[in-house]
């Protein structure tokens, strides 16, 4: 594996909570080039020979197993696409850890676009977390556009950590899901923007097969003068069950747009949309601060416990 210095260090423990190499499979990714690899009897990592990318094969059968696919980057001016599919066999059982973390000292911008698809064989359980973190005090924009494509045959799951909590500039979140009959999709979004940072987050489910279900639930914050976009579509094509959520805290100059999309070409479909933006309650702060805290400090602590 190749040596990482400490910033890089850094970078795989806030996306990644790598201290070391993961046990498992894996393949760390550090400005453009691979810093280490390692498939396991289950779990196969081959490149691409198309286009800047990986191929993830998942037996079937797999239980109890992970795989690690953390990128940092701490070059500016680096900007890169890579493309990752992951093919997870009937009856597998496997947790998939990615994200991005981008530390830009420099006065260029730093990019990082990922294309994630992930097809999702009957049976199957996938639990996957992506998380984002930009950090450098240089002047140049720490960018992230991940899109993620999920295809789920009969009876399977596939449950998704969103972390995006500090530091990206600018990012343009996209997931697009198709379930089969029986297939589960649960998805869980936390996100905080600061400064004049933009995060947008679009999500598209589709529910084809019948007793298929989609639970798309995202929280956030937008502090300072940043801007937030939520919007969430579920269509049910079959007798299916649908639930997006949007709930924000906003304070300072903060926008937030949130928008809701339900479209039913099914009578048996049941679908449910909920919205919530808001400041953080009066009675909240006063409450911790006659425990001795600051008001910064309480506002701090109800976040904290917000996004959790």
């Amino acid at each position: 594996m190749m040596q990482l210095d400490e910033i890089q260090k850094r970078l795989l423990y806030e996306v990644a909570d790598l201290h070391a190499v993961p046990e498992g499979a894996y393949n760390i990714r550090s400005n453009s080039q691979s810093a280490g690899r390692r498939s396991t009897e289950n779990i196969e990592i081959v490149s691409k020979t198309d286009v800047s990318g990986l191929e993830i094969h998942i037996k079937p059968g797999t239980k109890n197993e992970s795989v690690h696919i953390p990128v940092v980057m701490t070059e500016s001016g680096l900007k890169e696409v890579v493309y990752n599919d992951f093919y997870i066999g009937e009856d597998a059982d496997v947790v998939i850890v990615a994200g991005c973390g981008i530390d830009n000292c420099g006065n260029q911008d730093s990019q990082h676009d990922g294309i994630h698809r992930f097809f999702v064989e009957k049976n199957a359980r996938v639990k996957y977390v992506e998380k984002h973190y930009g950090s450098g005090d240089g002047k140049g924009k720490r960018i992230l556009n991940p899109v993620t494509e999920v295809y789920q045959k009969e009876n399977s799951s596939v449950t998704m950590e969103m972390v995006q909590i500090k530091g990206v500039d600018d990012t343009e979140r996209t997931t697009k899901a198709e379930l089969d009959k029986g297939a589960k999709l649960v998805v869980r979004e936390r996100l905080m923007t600061h400064g004049d940072q933009r995060a947008i987050s679009v999500y598209e489910v589709e529910l084809n097969g019948k007793a298929s279900s989609a639970d798309v639930v995202s929280r956030s914050v937008a502090r300072d003068d940043s801007y937030q976009k939520f919007d969430a579509k579920i269509i049910g094509n079959a007798e299916c069950t649908g639930h997006t959520e949007c709930d924000s805290i906003i304070m300072d100059n903060g926008r937030i747009l949130a928008v809701p999309g339900l479209e039913a070409n099914c009578i048996d479909a049941s679908l449910v949309h909920e919205a919530a933006i808001g400041k953080i309650a009066g009675d909240q702060l006063i409450k911790l601060m006659t425990l001795g805290l600051t008001e910064a400090e309480a506002e701090e602590q109800i976040i904290n416990g917000f996004l959790r």
